[in-house]
């Protein structure tokens, strides 16, 4: 099982992202902004079987499967959400919301855990000892204030 773990942690894992509404990585103070984690192409996400080189492992079919189960927001003000199996979502659905007090960039960074489970020659799935720690890159986010004014127009 030590070998399977090792191999569990050698597994180019997908990388956690996140996608952020409104789109463009802008928002203003006091809108609800929407969070979702979001998953790299390149690697193996949740519920993705990797199959082992069978030469380096004697003839045996092994196959590895990391398992989502859990993910924090951190929302760059020293708040976060999580960690949770919630993976947010858009506009108007999506549970993981923030709501900022103030103007400036913010550096979001989500952290997802994954587990693993193997199968040997086609067995059951088993769960594999330990976890993975995934910290994905750093999204800015910029807060964006606005004022109002009233103008008097010249017809009054």
């Amino acid at each position: 099982m030590a070998m399977v773990e090792n191999a569990f942690h050698r597994t180019p894992f997908a990388q956690p992202g996140v996608h952020i509404q409104p789109e463009g990585n802008r928002t203003l103070v006091t809108l609800p902004t929407y969070f979702a984690l979001e998953w790299s192409e390149q690697g193996y996400q949740p519920e993705e079987i990797d199959t082992l080189n069978p030469a380096q492992w004697y003839g045996l079919t092994v196959r590895v499967k990391p398992i989502f189960r859990s993910v924090t927001y951190d929302f760059g003000d020293g708040t976060s959400h999580g960690p949770t199996t919630d993976l947010g979502g858009p506009y108007p659905t999506g549970n993981v919301t923030k709501t900022y007090e103030s103007g400036g960039v913010y550096d979001i960074v989500i952290r997802a855990v994954l587990t693993g489970q193997v199968s040997l020659n086609g067995s059951e799935w088993i769960d594999i000892p330990g976890q993975a720690d995934l910290t994905g890159p750093v999204t800015p986010l910029t807060v964006l204030t606005a004022t109002n004014r009233l103008y008097a127009t010249p017809n009054g």
